[in-house]
């Protein structure tokens, strides 16, 4: 198993929350790769746990898709699916197309003004080439956005399912101008929200939605040990 850096649980909270999302994010960062085996016994030890808290979080870990278990064998980490990482990925951009065109005819008072502090934090991360902290911010962005228009749950629905979609954003950040180009595309939704531009608003989202998708077929030519082949469609 790939290391895990070092970990200190809550004891006053419950541990198998606590594992679940130690190791999610270290799937979606990539510090465990897709392929790792995760045995229960060396991450039990690993977080100062008994197996059963860990047997949970992967467990959950496995109905998000984001590993594989093979009873009596081993559990791995799951090689990106891009069927159901092009899913997650309707399902978001449909839930934050209507989520900018409500936020542009009627936005809580600060909005703008924390989209714009949180871009600000993304440019001087982007700057020190720090990009784990880089995605947490762009997540914060668009988490604002479904905290001001009322539906906040619906972002935990959306992280939950977007774990093979998100590892390919990690693997595409470090192309030269991407986060140029997030940022861009995070400048243009703010603004068009700020003057009540609501098409303008949908129009700069499904730009910056579309971006690592789009950029698929590159992405699997430079990590093709990471990437679940797409099964070919029935002619």
């Amino acid at each position: 198993m790939s290391t895990l850096p070092k970990v200190r649980l809550d004891r006053s909270r419950h541990a198998a929350p606590q594992v679940l999302e130690k190791l999610r994010d270290a799937i979606l960062s990539l510090e465990l790769e897709p392929g790792t085996v995760l045995a229960r016994q060396e991450l039990a030890e690993h977080f100062g746990v008994s197996q059963t808290p860990v047997r949970e979080a992967l467990l959950r870990l496995s109905e998000e898709g984001l590993v594989d278990v093979f009873p009596q064998h081993a559990t791995l980490v799951s090689r990106i699916d891009l069927a159901a990482a092009r899913q997650a990925h309707f399902l978001r951009r449909s839930i934050e197309l209507e989520i900018v065109h409500q936020l542009a005819e009627d936005a809580p008072p600060g909005l703008v003004e924390d989209l714009e502090a949180q871009i600000a934090r993304q440019a001087a991360l982007a700057a020190a080439q720090q990009y784990g902290d880089f995605v947490e911010a762009d997540r914060r962005f668009h988490q604002l956005m479904y905290e001001a228009a009322g539906v906040a749950g619906l972002w935990d629905m959306v992280a939950r399912m977007s774990g093979h979609v998100d590892r390919l954003r990690r693997l595409h950040l470090p192309t030269a101008g991407k986060t140029e180009a997030i940022l861009r595309d995070h400048r243009a939704i703010a603004q068009a929200i700020k003057r009540g531009d609501a098409p303008g608003a949908q129009k700069a989202l499904r730009k910056h939605l579309s971006g690592t998708l789009s950029a698929v077929a590159e992405i699997c030519a430079r990590y093709p040990d990471y990437i679940e082949a797409e099964e070919a469609q029935p002619a």
